[in-house]
């Protein structure tokens, strides 16, 4: 049986070198809330079930985390034959689980409580499907997968950093506000892909012609509707993101390993941002950065993260399409 270093690093090497640079104690927390949504995003994503299905584990998966649930789920996940991250870390839910009994109680509470919530969250979108008339739709299923996450991660610092539970109040808010950068930056990356499977994130009050089906917005004729349409989920992930910086403002300096840890995917976000505004490409496949710009941001953000004019001027030049 792996162990969750290795589940980690083989799940997801970038979000491996973020929470490798998380301080002892944090950090072990950190990989199990990280692995624990992990199992959550397969029971979500699984292409091989259907919808009600995949929301009955979700549900079942929430009872898991409180303790009361049979042993048919875990036989389910040690059956996860997919080649996927998702399914290799389900496959060692018993192990991630086991971590989880050893981390201190008030972090193991924290982290029951807002994976189940998040669970139950994405079961909740699971059965209703992707109907997004509104924005508000949009955030109430963002907030599930990843605002959740961001009070998640904000009350583990505040147990750990007496600055953030003396803002903790506010952090909560920012927190919620910096995953749904996050987010909206890979409803961005992932248009082409979620059409595929069904999924289009996309508010039907964003379309600019009321009769449009959101459907209809990758074929050629649409294109200026789609345009359009990512225009508004560019302006609606840099909302976010001035959010999120104001979040990295609020931790202190001297907590440079945490503030890195949540510096580095926003400095991404921005970055991926950039190369996706008026950018008719992602209509058709992934816009990323490039391997020597991840390579310089990681760099940049190690020596001058400390300095929040730094990250403020450090943004506007990333947010540059031509940086």
């Amino acid at each position: 049986m792996a162990t969750l270093q290795e589940l980690l690093e083989r799940s997801s090497r970038t979000f491996a070198v973020g929470i490798d640079l998380l301080p002892g104690a944090l950090r072990r927390e950190v990989t199990v809330a990280y692995l624990l949504l992990r199992i959550s995003d397969y029971l979500e994503d699984n292409q091989e079930l259907p919808d009600s299905e995949k929301a009955d584990l979700l549900e079942e998966w929430g009872r898991v985390l409180e303790g009361t649930s049979p042993q048919a789920l875990f036989d389910r996940l040690g059956r996860a034959r997919e080649d996927t991250p998702d399914a290799l870390v389900a496959r060692n839910a018993h192990r991630v689980l086991a971590g989880l009994s050893q981390l201190e109680p008030a972090a193991r509470e924290i982290l029951v409580r807002s994976v189940r919530e998040s669970s139950l969250g994405m079961a909740r979108w699971t059965r209703s499907g992707p109907a997004f008339e509104a924005e508000s739709d949009l955030d109430d299923y963002m907030h599930e997968v990843a605002g959740r996450v961001g009070h998640l991660l904000t009350e583990l610092f505040a147990l750990r950093i007496p600055r953030v539970a003396r803002s903790r109040a506010r952090m909560m808010v920012l927190g919620r506000d910096f995953g749904l950068a996050l987010q909206t930056v890979n409803v961005i990356r992932g248009l082409h892909e979620d059409r595929d499977r069904g999924w289009i994130y996309v508010p039907a009050s964003f379309l600019p012609d009321p009769t449009l089906d959101v459907a209809r917005l990758f074929e050629p004729e649409s294109r200026e509707a789609a345009m359009s349409v990512l225009g508004r989920l560019v302006a609606k992930a840099d909302r976010h993101l001035d959010a999120a910086r104001s979040y990295l403002r609020l931790i202190p300096r001297r907590q440079h390993r945490v503030r890195l840890f949540c510096l580095l995917p926003l400095l991404f976000a921005v970055r991926t941002l950039a190369c996706s505004r008026n950018n008719p490409d992602v209509l058709v496949k992934e816009v990323k950065m490039t391997r020597p710009e991840v390579i310089a941001i990681s760099r940049n953000a190690r020596i001058m993260g400390f300095s929040s004019w730094w990250i403020d001027w450090y943004c506007r030049r990333l947010a540059a399409r031509d940086a």
